[in-house]
């Protein structure tokens, strides 16, 4: 890991100064905190990746972790949940496309579009012979050059329309090829989930498309097979319970994945592949997730059971969480409340200040987060949804809290290291949440109420909104609707949670890419019409940004 010596190093000298402020138990904690981070934010976890051997490691500790502190195991698996998570499709190994008998190379030599079905064909077909029964050739680079300038052309639907003319004529194949010098911006994109075609839609590389080009009469021999299937990663969440045969039961998660080598393209890191250790993203909750259940193990009070949960899947859509919540492993109606914690590690000396999100989901939070001597000022923030896994149990209708110490520059880097993690300001949040959950516990179970919505995506590529919180887990073609914000144009225009979008405007919506993209496509003040599914029911409405 880098810089652990001299992060210990600065870490003893923190403590040292600290020392006759802390107490025995404090001391015990602290350093309990330090070793939690530090061995899950070390570069042999290659960055928690969910699906991985990091994340293996990583749930192995933190099971082994529960059980040392004499918590039972409460998922489905002893301590695990299993849950799985739909990357959407990638080509098969058995694909082959051989022309003239050269055998060409997947990516390289060609691809095909994520919608093309599959399929096996053998014939002989010339690029300029349209004939029923045979594979079709097609240069889009005409296309491109009629429509540079045309602000609404949409390449994908020229393809589909063209794809639907082959098919009606009797193609075989559509097999797409461009000779100009302007970029298509066509590439295999397993995360389009668009209605499949009824014939394989494939497109070829610039090498061959120029081969084509040059002598397009020439007959070849074809032999395509083309073979997508699911994509599928598994993800672990680890449950762990204290039973103090109480009616009531608190749940207290963090997330302890992380971005691996940023190979989702969740990174903000644009240098050469590197380990993202998330060290604060999110080791500190998770560090902190630990100690509470070894705080709260041995706490007289009796007043709650307490079930506390390392989520996976955060950092790719909260697939974790919204497992969990679907398929809880004790009953919901029993729980009083949800604490998460992410990123809760950079607490600054400075400021003293920490954030507290999820205010609102309850009346009774303004008093209890209070205190007569705070340690620390409280940012507060109403809104029950946001990035992280309190959305999850938000959905439920159950009062959340969300823990965060703020945004920094080495978030999502590989910069978010073990030294930079201030353990005495993870302390005190550690031991504020204590106080507050035996406050808590004078109280009946918290009533719920509704907040603002805030969406759990922090992308910038779209100056519009529909005001929509997408499902990140759903794995069909669209984006499914998990929740709609209060007076925004999703809500005016009749949107509910659990519809289906499928078109915006003039553009497809096959997945949550596609819907970014076509939001990016529109401005304030634009009107136009959504198209959604509900149930087996294909609505249309109107909407305005």
């Amino acid at each position: 890991m880098k810089n652990v010596f001299f992060g210990f190093i600065g870490l003893l000298f923190s403590v040292v100064s600290n020392a006759q402020k802390l107490s025995k138990a404090d001391k015990v904690s602290l350093e309990n905190l330090r070793n939690h981070v530090s061995y899950l934010a070390d570069d042999q976890l290659e960055g928690r990746r969910t699906g991985t051997k990091g994340e293996e490691l990583a749930y192995v500790y933190i099971s082994q972790q529960f059980e040392k502190n004499g918590l039972t195991a409460k998922g489905e698996k002893g301590f695990l949940q299993p849950f799985e998570v739909n990357e959407g499709k990638q080509i098969q190994p058995s694909t082959f496309f051989i022309i003239d008998g050269e055998h060409l190379k997947v990516q390289t030599d060609f691809f095909p579009l994520a919608w093309s079905v599959n399929g096996t064909i053998e014939t002989v077909a010339a690029a300029s012979l349209h004939e029923n029964g045979g594979a079709w050739f097609w240069d889009i680079k005409e296309l491109l050059v009629e429509n540079e300038k045309n602000p609404h052309f949409d390449l994908v639907s020229s393809i589909r329309t063209k794809e639907k003319d082959a098919v009606t004529k009797g193609a075989t194949a559509l097999i797409i090829y461009n000779s100009g010098t302007k970029d298509a911006g066509l590439k295999y994109d397993g995360k389009d989930r668009s209605a499949l075609s009824a014939i394989p839609v494939i497109v070829l590389q610039k090498r061959l498309a120029d081969k084509l080009a040059a002598d397009p009469s020439h007959m070849m021999d074809i032999k395509l097979k083309m073979e997508q299937g699911d994509k599928i990663r598994k993800g672990h969440n680890v449950v762990a319970y204290i039973d103090n045969n109480a009616a009531t039961t608190i749940i207290i998660g963090a997330h302890y994945d992380h971005l691996g080598y940023g190979e989702d393209n969740n990174s903000r890191h644009t240098g050469e592949k590197s380990i993202h250790n998330g060290a604060d993203d999110n080791a500190s909750g998770t560090a902190a997730l630990l100690e509470l259940s070894r705080l709260l193990k041995l706490s007289t009070d009796k007043t709650n059971n307490y079930l506390f949960i390392a989520f996976s899947g955060e950092e790719l859509g909260l697939y974790g969480s919204k497992y969990f919540t679907d398929h809880p492993t004790i009953s919901l109606s029993n729980v009083n409340y949800m604490i998460n914690m992410d990123m809760v590690g950079r607490f600054s000396d400075s400021s003293k200040t920490i954030t507290i999100g999820g205010i609102g989901t309850s009346p009774s939070w303004s008093a209890l987060i209070a205190e007569k001597k705070p340690a620390f000022t409280i940012k507060i923030d109403s809104s029950g949804t946001g990035p992280s896994d309190h959305t999850s149990f938000y959905r439920k209708d159950l009062p959340v809290l969300f823990f965060f110490t703020g945004l920094h520059t080495d978030y999502h880097k590989p910069s978010d290291d073990f030294d930079k993690i201030n353990y005495n300001g993870q302390l005190l949040i550690v031991k504020y949440i204590t106080r507050l959950i035996a406050r808590t516990g004078k109280e009946q179970k918290l009533a719920f109420t509704k907040t603002r919505e805030q969406q759990t995506s922090t992308s910038t590529r779209f100056t519009v909104s529909m005001g929509i919180m997408p499902d990140y887990t759903f794995s069909g073609a669209g984006v499914k609707v998990d929740g709609v914000s209060a007076g925004r144009a999703a809500e005016k225009a009749g949107i509910k949670a659990g519809d289906v979008v499928t078109k915006l405007g003039e553009f497809e919506v096959s997945s949550v890419e596609s819907y970014m993209q076509a939001l990016s496509k529109f401005k304030k003040g634009d009107a136009t019409k959504v198209k959604i599914k509900r149930g087996a029911t294909e609505l249309e409405f109107d909407i305005a940004f």
